[in-house]
């Protein structure tokens, strides 16, 4: 379902790539049920290419991750968080057309 570019998220590698990236981490939290979820899965495959370099690109599938999605209090899908230095800068929930992503990640990069 994920573009080249795209990161696979899990409670196993979540330290890894999110806690101790480098560089900004945008996390799609989404379900395989979700509608909305799955009409954002281009945008977040534009963004993983168009950030390349700049910003880590994934997706979270919150049925088989719950408690990273607990974690951080996510009650609707899709959420879209994007994370700075390991914490959380940015929320952006709800289907979003791909301005609002860019708009929120040119102020981190």
């Amino acid at each position: 379902m994920a573009g080249a570019n795209v990161v696979e998220f899990t409670t196993a590698n979540w330290a890894a790539e999110v806690e101790q990236s480098t560089v900004p981490v945008l996390v799609d939290f989404w379900a395989p049920w979700c509608g909305p979820c799955r009409r954002l899965a281009p945008t977040i495959d534009s963004l993983a290419t168009k950030y390349a370099g700049k910003v880590k690109v994934g997706k979270l599938n919150t049925d088989d991750h719950g408690d990273i999605a607990g974690k951080f209090r996510i009650s609707g899908i899709p959420a879209v968080l994007i994370f700075k230095g390991g914490a959380e800068a940015t929320r952006l929930v709800g289907l979003q057309p791909e301005a609002a992503f860019d708009k929120a990640l040119e102020q981190l990069v």
